[in-house]
């Protein structure tokens, strides 16, 4: 899953940000391709709630996983407005990013989820992605069963490899193009993200079913880094940096299948850049 997520970047985030300037440090506008090429790319990855909202007593344990199919950003998008001057499409396979998930119970109606994907290795691509939460669940008096979650997240991570100029990129035609060289780049791509949203849910009377639905605020902060040395010995250390504030949305299902195993889909979406489908699965270890 993870190479799928590292291929789509290489594909159309990194080829689209092909190095122009040497060192430079550019912070595009929000309404630039790269500062919104850069938000549809950390929309995967946000850390949005797992499952629907339901109280969990101290020291009760999840653990599940949750696979999430990445969108292809516009044919706009590829192209960038602010930083670089030129133009590359290359986009290609239906790319795909999971990670596991643990959920712990706390005192207090509170709930602590975090999920590590450690440092892998994909051919010449390395990634890891840590996310944390901390939620309060509650029934709300007056309901009929149905919970408030008011939840705060986090992520964090890098992606790196040859992102700018893959082996593919790579020309000795034009010194004055994108990647004239011969050794691919070793770039970075740093999403970075925090947040907190609210959501209600309600389930069936046997509990089998469970429905939810909510939104909020995230602040995005991803950073791109450029590392490719061209055939003339010129260092290529280009940073891209943006700063977004994006309302987020998200309404999804889950299905008791067993008393300790759970499955849930979810749709999450940020409006001003992309719409996401997320499924997962749990299991409760106490």
């Amino acid at each position: 899953m993870t190479r799928f997520f590292v291929r789509r970047i290489a594909m159309s985030l990194g080829i689209a940000l092909a190095a122009s300037r040497l060192g430079a440090q550019c912070r595009p506008p929000a309404n630039s391709h790269e500062a919104r090429l850069l938000a549809f790319y950390e929309a995967p990855v946000a850390f949005s709630p797992g499952d629907a909202p339901a109280p969990l007593r101290p020291g009760a344990v999840r653990v599940g996983a949750e696979a999430i199919p990445v969108p292809s950003p516009s044919e706009e998008l590829r192209h960038p407005s602010y930083c670089y001057q030129y133009t590359t499409n290359n986009t290609r396979l239906v790319p795909l990013f999971g990670r596991p998930r643990v959920i712990v119970g706390l005192p207090g109606q509170l709930a602590l989820e975090a999920s590590y994907l450690p440092p892998i290795s994909v051919g010449d691509a390395r990634a890891t992605i840590a996310s944390l939460a901390l939620s309060r669940i509650q029934r709300l008096p007056f309901t009929s069963g149905v919970a408030l979650t008011i939840r705060a997240h986090a992520t964090t991570g890098s992606i790196g490899g040859p992102i700018t100029c893959p082996r593919g990129s790579l020309q000795l035609a034009d010194e004055a193009a994108p990647c004239y060289g011969t050794v691919p780049s070793h770039d970075t791509f740093r999403p970075t993200a925090y947040g907190a949203e609210a959501a209600l849910g309600t389930q069936t009377r046997n509990g089998r079913v469970a429905v939810y639905g909510g939104g909020g605020v995230s602040v995005l902060q991803p950073h791109f880094r450029a590392g490719f040395t061209d055939a003339l010995g010129n260092v290529d250390h280009t940073t891209v940096d943006v700063d977004l504030t994006r309302a987020t949305a998200f309404a999804g299902a889950a299905l008791r299948l067993r008393d300790d195993v759970s499955v849930a889909a979810q749709i999450y979406a940020v409006p001003a850049d992309v719409t996401t489908i997320r499924l997962g699965a749990t299991y409760r270890l106490r």
